[in-house]
């Protein structure tokens, strides 16, 4: 019998996660485990990055176990990960570094110097992107000048660096493949978003050596295959994309103007342009949505980039204390009618966009003697939307087509409060995916369709369902109020200190 399951390996800053789906693109098995983080210093973040191989593995294995499949079932591996985080490692597999996390704001003065030596339009008409810490490039260079003798011995061919997809790739074929696919690539600083290739202009500028970096492949490419020892049998590995990209297919988003929205540890917005890059809006971004080897070549996107959504929910159960597991939030906020003044921003890495301050540290205001953890509760979630309506407004000023609807997704989109909050803040509605975790998704589809296991987008379309909508609840002149006590909220965490 021909396989015709796909096996979904989705790689997070906050877990490891897979899924296996059928031939209708069902869910028919998962498994998930907790990847941790380490701040070692104020604005630092990184991970173990042998953790983020080994758990994603035992989840693999587990999801098969579950979906009671043998390794031979499985037609193809897709591949989709949490972006712009680094890694170096040895030839022989070993982590030369932890991983620096996408969060992580310790070359932020390295950004601060380019900027002011006048790089910024250069690197924004050559990438799509700004220099922040947030992306790829600078995190590379500091970590060759950190690292001992590396320089040299990236030169020898003895190390390697790319982002997360990149890792798991070596490790996933034994070291028989280096590769990044176009939408990984198209967030290091370090592509040129036309050409789609290593900028010889952004590598001198960075100070990257191009013989430290993977080839870069289209996302439906031939990836190679598992080594056996991992999954019992060798698996073709045929998608590779980044996460935020993932989840843009997994919601069918194929047409200019179609967009979606994903909560989890941060909060992205995405929005499809067509096939010639785009001329991003002021602090929005430009980026690679796919490029296959069939059909359609390549779909460009606009971006917007929140750090901070999911990551707040942790932070009550982790730093405050005041939930014992994320899904208590729902409960615990919805106890209040409101957030009674209360505005939190949480800039715990700097603000994204549309402000990209790097610098600026989270708030609370509106405190009182009768705030209660209900209405910090209610805060953050109010938080994770105003963040999103913001993406939203800085879209349409700049031209790009009106959203009628959000699409959402990610594992924060089941709240039904926060798509509710979402919807009120709005102004429109909010639709939730039928699969929340359309990330996983996204790279099931690519590499279904790689395979053959879907014929075309049409057919790929037609097995994306729709969830739950979520009407807004409340006028318009509460919605301006709310934005009102946001913006003011917002301008005290972008003061100088």
């Amino acid at each position: 019998m021909t396989a015709r399951h796909i096996l979904a390996l989705d790689q997070g800053t906050s877990s490891s996660r897979a899924i296996v789906f059928d031939e209708r693109a069902r869910p028919v098995a998962s498994a998930q485990h907790d990847v941790g983080a380490r701040y070692p210093r104020p604005g630092w973040v990184e991970q173990d990055a042998h953790a983020l191989v080994e758990t994603q593995l035992r989840a693999a294995r587990e999801a098969l176990a579950a979906a009671h499949l043998e390794p031979r079932d499985v037609a193809a591996i897709g591949v989709s990960n949490q972006r712009e985080t680094i890694i170096a490692w040895e030839r022989d597999g070993s982590a030369a570094a932890p991983a620096i996390v996408w969060q992580d704001r310790r070359t932020s003065d390295r950004c601060a110097a380019l900027r002011a030596s006048g790089h910024e339009p250069a690197v924004r008409a050559r990438t799509g992107l700004l220099l922040d810490p947030y992306f790829s490039g600078t995190k590379i260079g500091w970590l060759l000048d950190d690292l001992p003798d590396a320089r040299r011995r990236v030169a020898g061919g003895e190390l390697l660096a790319g982002t997360v997809d990149s890792w798991l790739l070596w490790q996933l074929t034994g070291g028989l493949a280096y590769a990044t696919d176009v939408s990984n690539a198209s967030r290091t600083l370090l592509m040129d978003l036309e050409r789609r290739q290593w900028s010889a202009e952004m590598l001198e500028l960075f100070d990257v050596p191009p013989d430290c970096l993977p080839e870069i492949r289209a996302s439906d490419a031939d990836f190679g295959v598992t080594d056996a020892a991992h999954l019992g049998t060798e698996i073709p590995i045929r998608a590779m994309v980044g996460d935020q990209q993932a989840a843009l297919f997994g919601q069918a988003c194929f047409e200019r103007g179609s967009a979606k929205n994903t909560y989890g540890t941060g909060c992205f917005l995405l929005m499809t342009t067509g096939s010639e890059p785009p001329r991003p809006p002021d602090h929005l971004l430009a980026t690679v949505a796919w490029q296959r080897d069939t059909g359609p070549q390549v779909r460009y996107a606009v971006e917007g980039s929140v750090f901070v959504a999911g990551a707040a929910v942790r932070w009550l159960r982790d730093g405050l204390g005041i939930i014992g597991a994320a899904d208590e939030i729902e409960a615990l906020a919805g106890s209040v009618p409101d957030s009674a003044g209360v505005v939190l921003v949480p800039a715990f890495s700097g603000l994204g966009a549309p402000y990209w301050e790097p610098d600026a540290r989270g708030t609370i205001t509106g405190l009182t003697a009768g705030t209660s953890a209900a209405h910090i509760a209610r805060a953050t979630l109010e938080a994770i939307g105003h963040q999103t309506v913001d993406l939203v407004e800085a879209l349409e000023s700049a031209g790009q087509p009106a959203l009628t609807t959000l699409r959402a997704d990610g594992g924060a989109a089941v709240d039904d409060l926060l798509l509710q909050v979402q919807a009120d803040l709005l102004g429109r509605p909010v639709e939730r995916a039928a699969v929340a975790e359309t990330t996983a998704l996204g790279a099931a589809l690519l590499a279904g369709r790689s395979v053959g296991v879907w014929s075309s987008d049409e057919e790929v379309a037609g097995l994306v369902g729709r969830g739950r909508i979520f009407e807004p609840q409340r006028g318009e002149a509460w919605r301006l109020g709310m934005r009102q006590q946001w913006a003011e909220a917002v301008a005290r965490t972008r003061a100088p200190r």
